[in-house]
């Protein structure tokens, strides 16, 4: 297996200024904020889409059917991993990046304006389930092209502080998101909600997409991809052939990662009102503790992981995960209510940033820049859809078939185990160990 030395010093970028570093991250955060709180919004109002589209007549078949769909979105990811990672490295990050964040405003135009299956039957949610492929297809180029250009244009000793804007970005979507639900939850009426409210953060969505499109339009492409002669003329062929072992890594580590993300912080809105029988606008205030906490650790985390390492950073927070996670259930079962979701979210809002701060520098330094777009999709798509596109429907049905509502426990304290393992693989950079 390749060492990460190899390629963060072999390929430290061309000179940039200050000012180009800072639009760099800038556009990223707000754009992958932007394509993040369109793709996962959805989960926001699952228990409000069932009944409006996958009508039953049985509650937790919709709620099945409608996580399923949110589910179906995942499919895809691989799909659009391969094509838009393999459309980075041979056109070029700016071009990737500015293509998904339209494909995801299409998607989430067409949840925001779709006709419930009152007015149209079994069409609407064949809408839904078109829209959420799009989002997936869109979602799947994303993490490879954002993490390439972050990573690309930042300095030799600062790629974990860069790419961890990154997850910083996932914490504002996160925090938007949980802030319109808080917003439209609390304020309307449960008719208003049902009738028109839940189309309020797909509409909004529909609207700052031309916003991202025009700021990722107008970037500089990274100053290594311009100046790197040497394309891949099969990225896809020359990941799978040359770096299994780093992809396979990779894909390991992403497992603990997605499961966090969609478990910990996407369905807890759903497990709070159906588990804990709380108000809507108490999980989502929980959540946006959760995204705050988010946002604003894992740069700290990321600088640290420059200074330290990303190996212990990885492994420390993995242990902890597996260890505190079932009490931590056991904890907000017990004595159900905001405050306690609060301090739940905000726990694991800690860890997953430690975790993910410097896990995509940890990834990116195992692929060199002719297919990091492309080895780190791979990876990462898969692992996400696998583990983490069904992660709500199988806990939903998990706790409906058991009883347990300690299944969410379990689930992430498997995903904790597995990705352990691959934190053994990571190198830190050479760097690191001279200081």
């Amino acid at each position: 297996m390749n060492t990460s030395a190899t390629y963060l010093e072999a390929e430290s970028p061309p000179a940039t200024n200050a000012s180009q570093r800072r639009r760099a991250i800038v556009a990223t955060v707000i754009g992958n904020g932007l394509e993040w709180f369109d793709f996962t919004v959805y989960s926001f109002f699952a228990v409000i889409i069932a009944k409006l589209f996958f009508p039953t007549g049985n509650d937790l078949s919709s709620l099945l059917l409608a996580v399923g769909t949110f589910g179906v979105g995942f499919f895809m990811r691989p799909v659009g991993g391969i094509i838009l990672g393999i459309y980075a490295d041979r056109v070029g990050r700016k071009a990737a990046l500015s293509l998904t964040i339209l494909l995801m405003a299409l998607g989430t135009t067409i949840i925001g304006l779709a006709p419930t299956y009152d007015q149209i039957g079994m069409f609407a949610p064949l809408l839904i389930v078109i829209a959420r492929l799009i989002q997936g297809f869109s979602a799947g180029g994303e993490m490879g092209s954002a993490t390439a250009f972050l990573t690309e244009y930042a300095p030799l000793r600062k790629r974990a502080y860069y790419s961890s804007w990154v997850q910083a970005s996932i914490g504002v979507a996160v925090l938007l998101g949980a802030a319109v639900g808080t917003f439209v939850t609390s304020s309307l009426s449960t008719e208003a909600l049902h009738s028109w409210g839940w189309r309020l953060p797909f509409l909004l969505g529909i609207v700052i997409g031309p916003l991202g499109y025009y700021i990722r339009h107008h970037l500089d492409e990274t100053p290594t991809f311009r100046e790197t002669s040497d394309k891949s003329d099969s990225p896809l062929v020359e990941v799978l052939r040359n770096y299994p072992r780093e992809t396979a890594a990779s894909f390991s580590m992403v497992i603990l990662w997605t499961v966090c993300t969609y478990v910990l912080l996407f369905y807890m809105p759903t497990y709070s009102i159906k588990v804990l029988h709380m108000p809507p606008s108490t999980g989502f205030i929980a959540g946006m503790v959760g995204g705050l906490t988010i946002m604003v650790f894992s740069p700290l985390v990321g600088l640290l992981a420059d200074h330290i390492g990303r190996r212990i950073l990885l492994s420390g927070s993995a242990l902890l995960i597996l260890v505190l996670v079932y009490p931590m259930f056991v904890y907000i079962n017990q004595m159900p209510g905001l405050v306690s979701l609060m301090i739940f979210q905000f726990v694991f809002g800690v860890l997953i940033a430690t975790y993910t701060g410097p896990i995509l520098a940890a990834m990116s330094e195992m692929f060199p820049a002719k297919v990091l777009s492309t080895g780190l999709s791979v990876a990462y798509n898969c692992a996400v859809t696998i583990f983490g596109g069904f992660a709500s429907f199988i806990i939903t049905w998990l706790i409906a078939t058991t009883g347990s509502t300690m299944a969410p426990a379990f689930y992430v304290m498997i995903a904790a185990a597995i990705s352990s393992i691959g934190t053994r693989f990571v190198r830190d950079p050479d760097y690191l160990k001279k200081n």
